[in-house]
């Protein structure tokens, strides 16, 4: 049986040695060629030397999700195949280097399975004819074709069209000069009739090109955060170089013609602190980082939100504590999130569950920043952040722009008695009481529009004020900036229901983990027991009344979460007094996939278990 245009591919590799240019030319072909691709990166924390991986899903429809098993293995060492080699499939492949190194030679016995097919690549052989065609004296320079002959030999085994890929590389090496585009599409057509001339063409998958339905992008998490700004008016980006955060920085540094300012800060301290300064001047302003970072930007969040500055924190988890796995996945700081500095300060979280939320999350949290002038931390982590898909353009035709209460240099003088140039009037009251806890804000320079900003407790003027009854009052007027949003913002952008609005079986989770669930979802769907799915996107301020009404309904109620504790679990408990039947939590440092939530979510109803730990992943 022949399975055509549903895949899982791999190529893996020594940090270092081209493992995520490869897996990008590979995703770009094929979705040139129509298909639909899901990308998961995962990499060592060493610059270079240690194993990485990259796999990609191909499908005629959306994907959401990356799966355990693999179809087709490509790489050029053996370490990839020892560590990878369980996981493809019967009547699967193995695209591998029989030669490695003058040490090792790589054979049937070496690899183990005999129930899958094996294509031995000579790459030095080829390297060698490709320095001999193009006249090149230094064989080591050629070293990096390894990962054109890596992906143009899959495509051969695959049966895919060779001319896509020799676009696609004519299009990478554009800016090149034109031997580094002639000679990569040399390799390919070598790698490409290697296979066709020393296999056969009965290989079960199979990928063929079709006519795309619409336009299409394909992108990874930071790049569609990254995009967001650049619409939303971002004109300031401050960032300390962190993984898997900078990234995004990079991406907006690489396209000045949009006129933001992006600043590499010498800590996060400063960086935090430039991008408050920046708000205050009247820009729309946000800084990235991930867990360590943001420890060191805890206090600054504390003075922006006393001193009613609009910020925006994109804010990328990854395994902690301390340095902890600095290029691998978790969810462990949502509560450090909620609650971090000290005091109690209004915050709005958002946790997007793909790209596209990505994108419109960071579009709304500018909105909200504005708005409720409070930091706005858009919680997302390293799995998102490095999954590439393939999705329809964005709509950017309903993006709008709400700068909240933000007074011109007219609305200023039209106010009741303000501030003259020549001393008379009533200063302008920055942080006035009012019903919604907004008060209106001008910047620094406007005539009339003159305010102080401490760190300390402070008046309606911003004056120091210790004096318990306003103490009390300005609490209050800060805090109901959070009963305002809940009231404005709408439900959808808070939370969504997938599947029925009552089943069997209710599945509770937040951010990355939503492909995995939608994906279990299809497959859980076809057991005679019902499984629905809540999604919180928006996590402060916290839909407590629709959470309560949701789980009130559940037959039984599982949370799907990476980390350790079941943080969500412990927020709903804390936010609605509801204990979540079963919890289902991963903290390896790898993502959560499809296959998992499904065995996972049988496993709890099969045997009652409370709590299920989630171990897979290399």
């Amino acid at each position: 049986m022949t399975v055509v245009n549903r895949l899982a591919w791999m190529v893996g590799g020594a940090q270092g040695t081209g493992v995520d240019s490869a897996a990008n030319v590979f995703q770009r072909a094929v979705a040139r060629g129509g298909l639909h691709v899901f990308g998961r990166r995962e990499y060592h924390s060493n610059i270079k030397g240690a194993h990485s991986y990259f796999q990609v899903r191909v499908g005629d429809r959306p994907l959401l999700s990356h799966v355990d098993r693999l179809d087709l293995l490509a790489t050029y060492d053996l370490e990839t195949v020892q560590l990878h080699k369980h996981a493809i499939v019967a009547g699967g492949g193995l695209i591998y280097d029989p030669r490695p190194d003058p040490r090792t030679i790589i054979t049937r016995k070496d690899v183990g399975r005999d129930d899958i097919s094996l294509f031995p690549l000579p790459y030095l052989e080829l390297i060698q004819k490709l320095q001999k065609a193009f006249e090149e004296p230094d064989l080591s320079r050629l070293i990096i074709m390894k990962n054109t002959f890596a992906v143009a030999a899959s495509l051969a085994v695959l049966g895919y069209d060779v001319s896509i890929l020799n676009t696609i590389l004519r299009e990478i090496f554009a800016r090149k000069k034109k031997r580094v585009a002639d000679m990569n599409v040399k390799a390919a057509e070598m790698a490409y009739d290697y296979i066709g001339e020393n296999f056969g063409d009965d290989f079960p998958f199979r990928l063929e090109s079709r006519e795309a339905e619409g336009e299409r992008m394909m992108l990874q998490g930071t790049h569609a955060v990254g995009m967001a700004k650049l619409l939303a008016g971002c004109r300031v980006q401050t960032y300390y170089p962190i993984t898997p955060a900078s990234d995004e920085s990079e991406y907006i540094e690489a396209h000045p013609e949009f006129g933001v300012r992006v600043i590499q800060t010498e800590d996060e301290i400063a960086a935090i602190g430039m991008a408050i300064g920046a708000s205050m001047a009247g820009a729309r302003a946000a800084t990235s980082t991930s867990g360590p970072g943001y420890s060191l930007m805890a206090e600054a969040t504390g003075w922006a939100s006393m001193n009613e500055q609009p910020l925006v924190i994109n804010y990328y988890q990854r395994g902690g504590p301390s340095t902890g796995l600095p290029t691998r996945q978790e969810q462990g700081d949502l509560l450090f999130t909620l609650h971090a500095s000290h005091g109690e300060f209004p915050r709005i979280v958002l946790a997007p569950g793909d790209v596209r939320e990505c994108f419109y999350d960071t579009i709304d949290a500018f909105n909200y920043a504005d708005r409720y002038q409070t930091p706005v931390f858009v919680l997302a982590d390293k799995h998102l952040a490095s999954t590439t898909q393939s999705f329809e353009y964005f709509d950017t035709d309903s993006v709008r722009i709400d700068r909240g209460m933000m007074l011109s240099d007219d609305e200023l003088q039209r106010l009741e008695g303000p501030m003259q140039a020549n001393g008379g009037g009533t200063p302008f009251k920055r942080y006035s009481f009012t019903e919604s806890g907004i008060s209106p804000r001008s910047v620094p320079g406007q005539k009339g529009g003159i305010f102080w900003a401490t760190g300390d407790e402070h008046d309606e003027y911003g004056h120091i004020s210790e004096e318990g009854d306003n103490r009390v009052r300005m609490m209050e007027k800060r805090m109901r900036k959070l009963e305002t949003a809940d009231k404005e913002i709408p439900l959808e952008k808070k939370a969504s229901v997938f599947g029925p609005d009552q089943a069997d079986v209710s599945l509770v989770s937040w951010g990355s983990t939503k492909g995995a669930i939608l994906e279990a979802l299809e497959e859980l769907g076809q057991n005679s027991i019902s499984v629905n799915f809540l999604q919180l996107r928006m996590l402060s301020p916290f839909p407590s009344s629709f959470v309560s009404q949701f789980l009130s309904k559940a037959g039984r109620s599982i949370d799907i979460e990476q980390n350790y504790s079941g943080q969500l679990a412990s927020l709903i408990r804390m936010k609605t007094g509801i204990a979540v039947d079963s919890q289902m939590v991963k903290f390896n440092g790898r993502a959560i996939s499809k296959d998992e939530v499904v065995e996972g979510v049988n496993e709890i109803m099969k045997k009652g278990t409370e709590r299920l730990v989630l171990t897979y992943g290399v």
